[in-house]
């Protein structure tokens, strides 16, 4: 009976040391497989941004075009200044110049035979102080044609201020809401992008007050200070 229970024993013994190896073996290859995982994960992560903006002053050019809501469209042209005061968050402080005029109304009441006449018709210039809360939401890179890596920002626009039409209704309250691209093409410079609603009461022509929607489209040239991140 005693060499039996010893040769279970052995046997019990033999099998214990044939399968320890090969579990230490499977977790050193779950292990080497799991920094593998880990370690390609980390790489398609997130990325530190190579541009960075924050506690950075901007100063912008910009010009393009104003599409106003019952008067002719015109040219716009202004500067804009923020303060990065992170990476996304900023404020931002503008002035535009454009000119207001009514050609397309003038010509349809010409075909009227002179039937309805103007109240007023002025043509002016139309200044914009604006202030936006700028809000960077998403940051990624894109890259023309197979050239070089550029990074750039996607941010909204949020905000107010004043436009002065003197000649017809005097200074009033605007609000201002848009979106904006930002291609950085170096550590200091930038090329921008904007789309700008701007709602306000406005001074028809005939005399009626009337809350309208311009909308303007301007692209121009930014300058980082400091010059490098």
């Amino acid at each position: 009976m005693a060499p039996r229970f010893l040769l279970v024993i052995a046997a019990l013994a033999c099998l214990v040391a044939f399968l320890t190896p090969s579990r230490a073996a499977a977790q050193c290859v779950d292990e080497a497989l799991k920094e593998q995982l880990i370690g390609k994960r980390a790489y398609r992560g997130v990325v530190p941004r190579l541009f960075k903006k924050a506690l950075r002053h901007e100063f912008s050019a910009m010009g393009g075009w104003y599409a106003a809501d019952i008067a002719d469209g015109a040219p716009v042209y202004g500067g804009a200044y923020t303060f990065h005061f992170s990476e996304d968050l900023g404020l931002e402080a503008s002035y535009f110049r454009t000119r207001q005029s009514y050609g397309l109304l003038q010509s349809i009441i010409d075909r009227q035979q002179g039937l309805v006449q103007f109240t007023e018709s002025p043509e002016e210039n139309v200044q914009l102080f604006l202030g936006h809360l700028i809000w960077s939401m998403s940051y990624g890179k894109v890259r023309w044609f197979g050239g070089p890596i550029h990074r750039f920002d996607f941010y909204l626009a949020l905000g107010g201020g004043a436009t002065d039409t003197s000649a017809s209704g005097g200074l009033g309250l605007t609000g201002s809401g848009g979106f904006g691209l930002k291609f950085y093409l170096a550590q200091w410079l930038a090329l921008r992008l904007d789309v700008r609603d701007h709602v306000r009461n406005h001074r028809a022509p005939f005399g009626v007050e009337k809350i309208v929607n311009d909308v303007s489209a301007m692209g121009g040239l930014s300058v980082f200070l400091p010059f490098s991140s």
